[in-house]
């Protein structure tokens, strides 16, 4: 079948593309430097003509909180409507476990507007929700950092290799809508504060990351659970120790 990947060239959407051809679909990466802009709907009727499946792997290139706003809720309306022009039956985002727990985050309010938005289309539609990736582990760092100090709550997560979120996308594009969410997380619960500390020390990275239960994550305070998935996630393979070791 035709699937049409919207970030088909991110770290996430190369590796969906790449999964789903290998299993000989049509996979067609869609993305500005491609010549579609969901933003603008440059290049979408064209792009989704004949495409029975979109999957939504895009993210903002901005994350603060009106311009991630803007970006979610312009981009899937704009996306949605051509998908409907189109024909396509089966609608797939990418989304994060714990979206609707962490609502004081402008990022997290723009990702559940996205949500709301594809439930209330009418486009047959499945969301994966995804714990935290290996690969964000810096990004999450950056983030929490004041100085030479990263200040992080002593909270559960349980993160995921990209690649094994790839893979769960990919499985759930060529399967039937499931008009609800799909939890997907790796195999292994860690406490946030110190599975930070040996990601930077892997990297061989100076800071100091401070145990701090008040510290804010994208702007939430979190709860000891809030970025755990539930009970009937689907749990992936690649653990984080296994995925350090080929990085170094």
């Amino acid at each position: 079948m035709k699937v049409v990947v919207i970030g088909g060239t991110g770290l996430i959407g190369s590796k969906v593309v790449g999964k789903l051809s290998e299993h000989g679909h049509e996979a067609v990466a869609a993305a500005p430097n491609t010549g579609v802009n969901t933003l603008t709907g440059e290049g979408l009727a064209e792009v989704l003509e004949g495409a029975s499946v979109v999957v939504d792997v895009s993210n903002s290139p901005s994350f603060e909180d009106q311009a991630v706003m803007d970006f979610f809720r312009t981009s899937t309306t704009n996306l949605l409507k051509a998908e409907a022009e189109a024909g396509v039956k089966h609608h797939v985002a990418l989304s994060v476990v714990g979206t609707e727990r962490l609502q004081e985050s402008g990022y997290f309010r723009a990702k559940q507007a996205q949500e709301e938005l594809i439930k209330a289309s009418g486009v047959p539609f499945s969301i994966v929700h995804a714990t935290q990736f290996f690969e964000f582990m810096k990004g999450i760092a950056d983030l929490s950092t004041e100085g030479d100090t990263v200040r992080l709550a002593p909270v559960k997560i349980q993160p995921i290799y990209s690649g094994d979120v790839a893979a769960a996308v990919g499985r759930t594009a060529v399967g039937a809508p499931v008009n609800g969410v799909v939890e997907v997380a790796g195999p292994d619960e860690f406490q946030l504060d110190e599975l930070l500390r040996k990601a930077l020390a892997a990297k061989n990275d100076p800071r100091t990351v401070v145990t701090d239960p008040h510290a804010p994550y994208s702007g939430a305070e979190l709860k000891e659970t809030t970025l755990l998935p539930g009970p009937d996630a689907r749990i992936a393979e690649t653990r984080f120790a296994d995925w350090v070791a080929q990085q170094q």
